[in-house]
């Protein structure tokens, strides 16, 4: 199954957030979507999960209709989804066992004690955090841990799909590349499906098998990174010579590898070993 968005328009009021977009995410791959700020990026996230539906288009999940469900249904598909939300959306009054546990979505396991100290284990030892982690509260955590327990609590109920909503933003360069390497790693370990909405374009070239570029409510370009750069649309270009340095992938110097590449042991973006 996969995720594939057909045509799909959105507006509020006089705002056309999206217009004719066509997005697909084939099983066990990683697609990045990039655009600026307010380009509509987390609108189609919420689009593949229900929280809104299109003006007009289709929105394909698991081969099912999303805007068609009934809430039943609805909620059931939303079992296999795990959502990292941009801020973390932490619980303050809870601490992190309780955060990671509430992503627990079957009800039998969530009420099962033992099976949940041992899930929330697996899901901090997933994100590199130490099991003690647990018994703090998010008030206690760095920006950097409370963004690695949102990734925990979404990957906590063993999703299909994961939904990633700016999940390096507000985050130092070192925090930023443990978050990147974590995506990655959860896709190779536990098989996931994920998307990954972000302005970040050196973060969405490492960890991506294919990027989409969201700009001025249409999808621009897709492509792997070699792709991307390669692209002639102004506007492609012009976001990467305002995220990107170019000049340094003009002069070779960029040394970084995509997913595609480093399983297949072949070259990176700039065409060296």
């Amino acid at each position: 199954m996969s995720i594939e968005l057909k045509n799909v328009s959105k507006r509020f009021v006089d705002n056309v957030v999206l217009d004719g977009v066509n997005f697909e995410v084939k099983v066990g791959e990683t697609v990045a979507l990039l655009g600026p700020s307010g380009t509509g990026k987390s609108v189609l996230l919420k689009h593949i999960i229900g929280l809104i539906k299109p003006d007009s288009g289709e929105v394909w999940v698991d081969g099912l209709q999303v805007p068609l469900l009934g809430r039943k249904e609805l909620s059931k598909l939303r079992s296999r989804i795990g959502y990292v939300f941009q801020n973390g959306a932490l619980f303050d009054s809870m601490d992190v066992f309780e955060n990671i546990r509430l992503g627990i979505t079957d009800e039998a396991l969530y009420a099962d004690k033992d099976y949940c100290i041992q899930r929330v284990k697996e899901c901090l030892r997933l994100v590199n955090l130490n099991e003690d982690v647990g018994r703090k509260y998010p008030s206690e955590l760095s920006g950097g841990m409370r963004k690695r327990v949102g990734i925990s609590r979404a990957i906590a109920g063993k999703p299909t799909y994961l939904l990633y909503d700016e999940p390096t933003s507000g985050l130092d360069p070192v925090n930023a590349d443990v978050i990147d390497s974590l995506v990655e790693r959860l896709q190779q370990e536990i098989g996931v499906t994920s998307v990954v909405v972000t302005h970040d374009v050196r973060g969405a070239f490492r960890v991506a098998d294919r990027i989409a570029l969201l700009s001025k409510a249409k999808v621009r370009a897709v492509g792997t990174a070699e792709e991307i750069i390669a692209s002639k649309d102004p506007i492609v270009q012009q976001f990467l010579e305002r995220d990107l340095e170019m000049a340094v992938i003009q002069a070779g110097q960029l040394t970084f590898e995509t997913p595609a590449r480093r399983r297949s042991g072949g070259y990176d973006i700039t065409g060296a070993r």
